[in-house]
């Protein structure tokens, strides 16, 4: 059964870094197009950052050149370097891609937290 999983989340001072990996699992299968999503307490989730399978990066205004999109396709993994973090950038955050197992499906996974506080 496909699978995203995050991990990388955590506590994190302001203008500290974490990186997010977004991995899939579940036998033969690769990774297209991703995006990370973060739903802050209390608020709607928002999109944050997208990749193609062709490298194309998308950013939102409020983290282009703080946040970085990448993705390792021999690992079926997808990054998100988070620099300079705010603490309005505490949230959970998700990827959602497109998986090929023999059909393209599109699948989210569970979320990380980060919290950015002094």
């Amino acid at each position: 059964q496909v699978q995203l999983v995050e991990s990388g989340g955590g506590l994190v001072q302001p203008g500290g870094s974490l990186r997010l990996s977004c991995a899939a699992s579940g036998g033969r299968l690769s990774i297209g197009a991703v995006d990370w999503y973060r739903q802050a307490p209390g608020k709607q989730r928002e999109w944050v950052s997208g990749i193609t399978s062709g490298d194309s990066t998308t950013y939102a205004d409020s983290v282009k050149g703080r946040f970085t999109i990448s993705r390792d396709n021999a690992k079926n993994t997808v990054y998100l370097q988070m620099n300079s973090l705010k603490p309005e950038d505490t949230a959970v955050y998700y990827c959602n891609g497109q998986v090929y197992d023999g059909k393209w499906g599109n699948y989210w996974g569970q979320g990380t937290r980060v919290t950015v506080s002094a």
